[in-house]
């Protein structure tokens, strides 16, 4: 049995400009921290052939192809399962469409757990770069790729995202006495709303792709604020 956990995360700045159809023009910068709350996987080995699926839904099928969760219809046809015998559980801490970047979170921790179970290692980027091509090309999904890159790499860390679609990332060098304000002056609640960010998502992308000059202003405001946001923080300023 193979249990794994990605944590979720809240961006501190640039939040959008990890869009593709921005950063492949002007280049994506943000600032994301990883908070401790998690999506969990758990991976086994049944005691009967076929796929067995427990999430919000429940699943038996014999064959990667007839899975109707996308993301592990897609995550299962990586691995190549020749006569598939698997079974997975997943769990969060919060729900789903609460803005904290759960569906990158889920991801990683499941390709993590299923390369595992399979024995084979993945390096952090690997592990966000295999998330995004599953969530970003194999999927088209309008999203980013912060929460996949802060759900493999965690900390607080600066992204890049390059025009060639490279991403660089560097972990914020804090003080300590930073670190503990920031948590302590750090509060999520949970409205009780949820929505998917996909039509938001989508909206972006077209309009960046038409280069429109609002959009665009917005956006290098906001990596901007990310810019903003380590240098308060190297300060020590969280208020």
């Amino acid at each position: 049995m193979i249990m794994t956990r990605s944590p979720l995360r809240i961006t501190l700045g640039g939040g959008g400009t990890d869009l593709p159809s921005y950063y492949r023009e002007h280049e994506g910068f943000l600032l994301a921290a990883a908070i401790d709350k998690y999506v969990y996987v758990n991976v086994m080995r049944p005691f009967t052939q076929g796929i067995y699926l427990k999430y919000s839904k429940l699943e038996h099928v014999e064959q990667t192809d007839e899975v109707r969760h996308p993301i592990m219809r897609e995550a299962l046809g990586m691995l190549e399962f020749r006569t598939p015998q698997v079974e997975i559980t997943t769990l969060a801490d919060i729900p789903a469409g609460t803005g904290l970047g759960s569906s990158g979170s889920f991801t990683t921790a499941l390709l993590k757990a299923l390369y595992t179970h399979r024995k084979r290692h993945l390096h952090q980027e690997e592990l966000a770069e295999l998330a995004c091509n599953i969530e970003i090309d194999r999927l088209g999904e309008p999203i980013g790729k912060q929460d996949q890159y802060i759900s493999a790499l965690g900390g607080i860390t600066c992204f890049t995202f390059h025009q060639d679609d490279t991403v660089s990332a560097a972990p914020l060098k804090i003080s300590m006495d930073t670190m503990f304000d920031l948590e302590d002056n750090l509060l999520l609640f949970f409205t009780g709303y949820s929505r998917a960010a996909k039509s938001i998502l989508k909206d972006q992308q077209i309009r960046s792709q038409k280069n429109e000059a609002d959009m665009l202003s917005n956006l290098h405001f906001v990596k901007e604020l990310g810019h903003l946001s380590i240098d308060a923080l190297k300060s020590g300023n969280t208020i």
